[in-house]
């Protein structure tokens, strides 16, 4: 056969081919530009909700032992996924057992609600294993953040399907904490966010305080969760479009040029310009590093990402690895004060 023989095969194949769509469960179309979001029922008691572990492996028995015991408080009944208690090194079990779990929960018309009992790493690696159509076809609340962020973020981006970046089982179910989960989960109404004011008997608000990086107002569908977890899978099919999204980020122990370095890449990947508005949460325990005094403030690469955006921008929410946090819906439409620092559902999350 000469080249421009083969060269014509090819291209013969390539046509004939090209209508076919590829197998598997990842092959779900990214909801289309102006999709309507796929709203959760909300929790009511009685309720069950699935425990999973998709990332890190529960070590504790004792730490499951205590979510579930939070939950009954709230009325909900538990369901462990069958593979919550397997380990593969630092992994809650191998990543096809890990996946089965979640895809399990999703299918099981008992459960209304799945809970990831801790963040660590291992969800990204989940996500081509996970039935995307079926859950589309079984919508139902998954809460977590941190390594969940993965999932919460690449089921929203296959099927429309609203997903709560909140607590994971083994965070600690304060009255601030568990006030937000059932204001989202429960009653189901347009919330609206906003951070303790608590003085004390201080002369001005200490603890908690919001930084207003550019002010005004913005409108649009709320995406986001961990920054270290996002900028690992951009680039992949499972992240959403973020044309006039409000992105909202978190994280914890990284130094700060790490930080700069993350948001860097979001600008790089052309996100930071596609958005209406931005929400930077909580950094724990992310100070210079080695750099000690001559490094860049967290306020100073805030700054200096964020503010040329010109849109509306503010650090400081209640989002992150911190004990007091919000349950906030990834994919809900909501509207943001920046410079009074709140976050405004525009309707309920669930149905």
């Amino acid at each position: 056969m000469t080249l421009l023989s083969r060269r014509r095969l090819l291209a013969t194949l390539s046509l004939a081919t090209a209508g076919f769509p590829l197998l598997g469960f990842s092959a779900v179309p990214v909801p289309e530009k102006g999709h309507k979001a796929l709203l959760p029922p909300k929790l009511k008691a009685g309720d069950t909700v699935g425990l999973i572990c998709p990332a890190g492996a529960a070590f504790s028995k004792e730490t499951v032992l205590v979510t579930k015991e939070s939950l009954e408080a709230l009325g909900l009944k538990v369901k462990l996924g069958n593979h919550v208690f397997d380990r593969h090194g630092y992994l809650a079990g191998t990543d096809q057992a890990r996946a089965e779990d979640v895809n399990a929960m999703f299918a099981d018309k008992s459960v209304q609600g799945i809970l990831a009992i801790h963040g660590g790493w291992g969800c990204a690696r989940l996500l081509p294993l996970l039935d995307y159509k079926m859950i589309q076809k079984n919508p139902k609340a998954l809460i977590g953040y941190s390594d969940i962020t993965a999932l919460l973020v690449a089921i929203y981006a296959k099927t429309g399907l609203v997903t709560f970046h909140g607590p994971v089982g083994a965070a600690t179910w304060n009255q601030f904490t568990v006030d937000s989960f059932k204001q989202v989960l429960f009653e189901g109404g347009a919330t609206t966010f906003q951070n303790p004011v608590e003085r004390g008997d201080n002369l001005t608000v200490t603890n908690d305080r919001i930084t207003t990086l550019t002010p005004g107002t913005a409108r649009g569908r709320l995406v986001g969760g961990n920054l270290t977890v996002l900028t690992a899978i951009i680039g992949s099919a499972y992240l959403p479009d973020w044309k006039d999204k409000i992105l909202f980020l978190e994280d914890t122990n990284e130094n700060v040029y790490r930080v700069d370095r993350m948001l860097t890449q979001l600008k790089l990947a052309g996100v930071l310009d596609q958005v209406k508005g931005v929400v930077f949460g909580k950094c724990s325990d992310c100070g210079p590093g080695n750099g000690g005094y001559g490094s860049l403030t967290l306020e100073e690469v805030l700054e200096q990402h964020l503010q040329p955006l010109h849109v509306p921008a503010f650090s400081g929410a209640m989002i992150g690895h911190i004990t007091h946090k919000f349950t906030v819906p990834v994919g809900a439409e909501a509207e943001i004060d920046a410079t009074a620092g709140t976050i405004r559902l525009l309707q309920g999350a669930v149905v």
